[in-house]
């Protein structure tokens, strides 16, 4: 009589060995184990084919050169990032209410990424067709829907998230996905030192982009998802703002919200370390690719890393990140202030854009973790949405911190920012410990 195989697959060692779980866990015939693994691929290769797009589609560099090309006038250039980050969070109270509607919250997912791919798609036409002011407001309707689109698969990703895997391997799946997406943008910075500039390049990039998000609905659709209780929320404004009385209401869910806005600071910073290099140095694109390729080598080193770690306590990823954030902020403006010709040399601004990023990396391997694994179900999804519509409003409200550059210099306003970082470290001290094991009946 034929023995059960009592080595796992391919398929088991493959997650066995992205998620460091031991293979001695392995138990042969085990078919939830096997179901497990098959999500955490499936999730993993999905998240991977969107990062790949979100390469390909920057708001912070390929978007602002097509404006550029296209003659669009500078203010269109200023709404990118903000309008690619509030437009995909202020409205998550909304898509939640209809989320919590669907037993399946793949399928919404799966219809987020689709629309993602159009609104992408769409940028090639305006491209080749559109010039001037005209192409701006293009470009801008269509980062609009495609940030509402990413708004609705924020939301549901984390829901199907908290179903198919479990908590030890959250923070690995979410850190393994941001070092795969540091190769290609590894990859990106090399054909950004490379390529000559073109259109035909970026067009070419958009249709890619927009092919791989349809790929990444396509495996997401395959994910075996239980289905989740369904909710009749009410679409009434009072009812959908409901969500938010969270946040006033649990004391831990305010404490996590309060520490999320002051880490804001590392997202926030990247930009005015870009400014800084600039002033110093005028290599041009050259410099920029060196700061991509800092960006990326940063996500490749740290995020497996970060993912692991969060995955025995995301409060003390939270911790050292923002301390790091604090760290870098520091030290950029004591040189800066003490000897600017130091903060002119082609390796120091690249070097701590790197640790930046390692840092920025943490905060959101450290967030996302935490919040998938402090709440359950339709709680989950209310927590996500009320915490993702405050963040949103704060990233309006923090950005308008740019504006001080003109006051405070720019160094002045990483300082501000980096004492905001050092505000996140006392905050994530306040939290508690959200990973410990789960209990017997859950």
């Amino acid at each position: 009589m034929p023995q059960p195989d009592s080595a796992p697959g391919w398929l088991e060692r493959l997650y066995l060995r992205l998620s460091g779980q031991s293979s001695t866990e392995y138990e042969p015939g085990d078919s939830q184990q096997r179901a497990t693994a098959k999500a955490f691929v499936q999730l993993l290769t999905a998240q991977w084919l969107t990062k790949v797009g979100d390469a390909l589609v920057n708001p912070k560099i390929t978007l602002p050169w097509i404006l550029s090309v296209l003659g669009a006038p500078a203010a269109f250039t200023g709404w990118l990032v903000p309008l690619r980050e509030s437009g995909s969070l202020l409205p998550q109270l909304f898509i939640a209410a209809w989320v919590k509607r669907v037993a399946q919250r793949k399928w919404l997912w799966c219809l987020g990424s689709v629309l993602q791919a159009l609104s992408v798609a769409a940028l090639v036409l305006v491209v080749l067709l559109l010039e001037g002011a005209t192409a701006g407001w293009a470009v801008l309707l269509l980062l609009a829907a495609f940030s509402l689109a990413r708004g609705l698969c924020s939301v549901s990703s984390k829901d199907v998230m908290g179903k198919v895997i479990a908590k030890p391997q959250r923070g690995s799946l979410t850190g393994v996905s941001a070092s795969l997406a540091g190769l290609v943008t590894l990859a990106v910075a090399a054909a950004l030192w490379w390529l000559p500039e073109s259109t035909l390049i970026y067009t070419v990039g958009f249709g890619l982009a927009a092919a791989l998000w349809l790929l990444a609905a396509l495996v997401y659709s395959r994910i075996h998802e239980p289905a989740s209780e369904r909710e009749a929320e009410d679409l009434a404004p009072a009812s959908v703002f409901q969500p938010l009385q969270a946040i006033w209401q649990d004391s831990l869910l305010m404490r996590f919200v309060i520490a999320r806005t002051l880490m804001l600071c590392s997202a926030l910073s990247a930009p005015f370390y870009v400014v800084l290099a600039q002033q110093s140095d005028d290599s041009g694109l050259g410099l920029l690719a060196l700061l991509m390729a800092a960006s990326g080598l940063a996500s490749l080193v740290s995020g497996s890393v970060w993912g692991r770690l969060a995955d025995r306590s995301s409060r003390h990823v939270l911790l050292l990140a923002s301390a790091l954030v604090a760290m870098c902020g520091v030290v950029v403006v004591a040189v800066d202030w003490k000897d600017a010709e130091l903060v002119a040399l082609p390796w120091f601004i690249p070097l701590m854009y790197f640790l930046l990023s390692i840092a920025h990396e943490g905060v959101r391997t450290g967030r996302k973790t935490y919040l998938v694994n402090m709440a359950d179900g339709n709680q989950r999804t209310d927590y996500v949405s009320a915490s993702n519509t405050w963040i949103g409003l704060m990233l309006l409200l923090l950005g308008s911190i740019g504006s001080l550059s003109g006051v405070i210099s720019v160094a002045g306003v990483i300082l501000l920012l980096a004492l905001l970082g050092l505000a996140g470290v006392a905050m994530a001290w306040t939290l508690p410990e959200v990973e410990e094991p789960e209990d017997e009946d859950d």
